[in-house]
């Protein structure tokens, strides 16, 4: 792994010892410059589990991608500025209750004095790192958050006038390639949110900035704007906002 090339793709200029003020300005920086997106999803474009393909993809291409590209290669940086880093299955909530299936999500953990679960490929969620430890209410910029332990789960919650769960996970370990058949699901099923509508968003330092179909919303500050695109001014919004320009 170049690893210049990489903390150049998420803009990032800090200490790369492996620590947890390292780990936590990592992970805002990355949520800061690589979107949520599942473009080529829906361009009918596969998308494979290997180093080589989301390297090229994220860092060469200047793409984003979905919780298994994002969470994977962040985990191959982490390691490569020797992190001890676990790839973790997660099942995402359902709005109407319970939880999808394993591997429906991949979330990552990272062991330091403490461990920490660390995610920058959820969506909207933490932008800094959440403490593995049960009942304690994580205040973020942007939100509050904590995790819960029920069985032989964790459980992941965000604060939205009440705490609701976002996924559930165990904390065995995995490899990347345990994650393909989910993967290929979520490309291929009329079930899967992936294949229903297209989606680009990424945090900003006051807000968020989100194309969803030829939707582009905008939060500055708390205020959020809303306005219909054009196809042109869509691949316009694309490039300016995210950086992306999608190949023919």
């Amino acid at each position: 792994m170049d690893i210049t090339r990489y903390l150049e793709r998420i803009s990032y200029h800090g200490s790369c010892e492996p620590i947890l003020p390292t780990l936590q300005a990592l992970h805002e920086a990355h949520l800061l410059a690589v979107p949520f997106e599942n473009l080529d999803i829906v361009l009918g474009r596969a998308i494979v589990l290997d180093e080589a393909s989301l390297w090229t993809k994220i860092v060469d291409h200047h793409r984003g991608g979905f919780c298994y590209e994002l969470n994977g290669l962040f985990a191959l940086l982490l390691r490569a500025l020797g992190f001890q880093v676990d790839l973790l299955s997660a099942a995402v909530a359902h709005e109407t209750g319970g939880f999808g299936p394993d591997f429906d999500h991949l979330t990552l953990l990272v062991h330091l004095e403490q461990d920490w679960l660390a995610d920058v490929g959820f969506g909207e969620s933490f932008r800094q790192p959440l403490r593995l430890q049960a009942g304690l209410t994580q205040q973020q910029s942007d939100g509050s958050y904590r995790l819960q332990r029920e069985g032989g789960f964790w459980i992941y919650q965000e604060w939205d006038d009440a705490w609701k769960p976002a996924y559930r996970f165990h904390v065995q370990p995995h490899a990347l390639r345990d994650f393909a058949a989910m993967c290929h699901y979520h490309q291929t099923s009329p079930q899967s949110t992936f294949t229903q509508q297209r989606v680009c968003t990424l945090p900003t330092p006051s807000g968020r900035i989100t194309l969803s179909d030829q939707r582009l919303i905008t939060t500055r500050n708390g205020e959020r704007t809303e306005r219909v695109l054009t196809d042109q001014d869509y691949r316009v919004a694309l490039g300016s906002a995210f950086g992306i320009v999608l190949s023919p």
